[in-house]
């Protein structure tokens, strides 16, 4: 008969047995998941660039995945409205958002009142692509290159207008980081959107715009407007023939727009690892590279430590230049 003495000892090392060996059996969070759809908040409009391009790769995921990821677009305050609901869902991997370098990189700068902080309210999952733009302007400015743009700046300064999509937008970045660079005065006109801006620019009430290269190369091939570079540090696909600022005289210059997937913060780590997985396998497919390069953008990928250094150094970078300009949403 075993003594009372031995007897709760043994009965607990068979309830810890028992339960290693359950716990060891058990699928992982990451074995199951997704067991139901997952939604991909999209902070801006449908129909967009950020819109089209979540789209191109949800798709794609959420088929390989076994489950639809249903894009969700919340868009408002620059970026702002959706991305505070995806910081705020549970940490469950069934929420989702895409953030650009607006929402990031620049929101964070522009505006102080953010209701949440970018980093440590978010779980980086990763990059996905990279957008460049383009330098377009009319076909009467005398000028056919950046040199050329530039010495005609210099020449008449205050006289050039440069547009953009608004205030604390990556094309105002842009061309103030191409100001600050040059040495040159153009005089900011913000409208709301790019596309207002094109007709002004045609008839050469402003005279440069940073666009979107997807929206600015049909202008461009319909010999409306003339494009000067492209701000990547290597050329579009889209516009091979069109130089980079950078080779065009201003070594180092670069502006693109990044576009990666967040969850919120406290996202287990073998969710973040599967998703990550799966967008990495995702923009690598050809099918999914097509679609980004009819937008303009290329596939990335990489971990989530690599997207996560990426934004802190692309937002010291804006946030030095935000606030050297003075520039504000006002």
């Amino acid at each position: 008969m075993t003594p009372r003495c031995l007897t709760q000892p043994l009965r607990l090392l068979g309830f810890g047995l028992a339960s290693s060996l359950m716990l060891a059996a058990a699928p992982t969070f990451a074995d199951t998941f997704p067991s139901k759809p997952i939604r991909l908040i999209v902070p801006f409009p449908a129909s967009g660039a950020t819109d089209l391009l979540a789209r191109a790769i949800a798709q794609k995921v959420g088929a390989d995945m076994g489950q639809q990821i249903v894009v969700d677009n919340r868009p408002g305050a620059g970026g702002a409205i959706g991305s505070d609901m995806a910081a705020k869902a549970p940490a469950d991997g069934y929420t989702l958002l895409i953030a650009t370098s607006s929402t990031h990189s620049i929101g964070p700068y522009i505006n102080s009142k953010l209701p949440y902080n970018t980093e440590t309210d978010f779980t980086p999952i990763g990059q996905v692509a990279i957008a460049t733009n383009i330098l377009v302007v009319p076909n009467t400015l005398p000028a056919k290159n950046v040199k050329e743009l530039v010495d005609y700046a210099k020449k008449h300064p205050g006289e050039l207008n440069y547009a953009s999509s608004g205030n604390g937008t990556i094309g105002q970045l842009t061309a103030e980081a191409f100001k600050a660079q040059t040495g040159t005065f153009i005089t900011h006109i913000p409208y709301r959107g790019t596309a207002l801006a094109v007709p002004d620019l045609i008839s050469n009430k402003v005279q440069v715009l940073f666009d979107s290269v997807v929206s600015g190369m049909p202008h461009v091939k319909d010999g409306k407007l003339k494009a000067l570079a492209v701000t990547s540090l290597k050329r579009s696909p889209l516009a091979p023939d069109v130089p980079t600022v950078a080779e065009s005289g201003l070594p180092g210059f670069e502006s693109n727009t990044w576009f990666g997937i967040y969850g919120p913060k406290g996202l287990p780590a073998d969710i973040v690892a599967r998703l990550n997985t799966e967008f990495n396998k995702a923009i690598q497919s050809q099918d999914v590279k097509d679609r980004l390069a009819k937008l303009g953008a290329e596939p990335v990928g990489g971990t989530p430590a690599q997207f996560a250094a990426m934004v802190k150094q692309d937002s010291a970078r804006w946030g030095k230049l935000i606030k050297d300009r003075k520039i504000t949403v006002d």
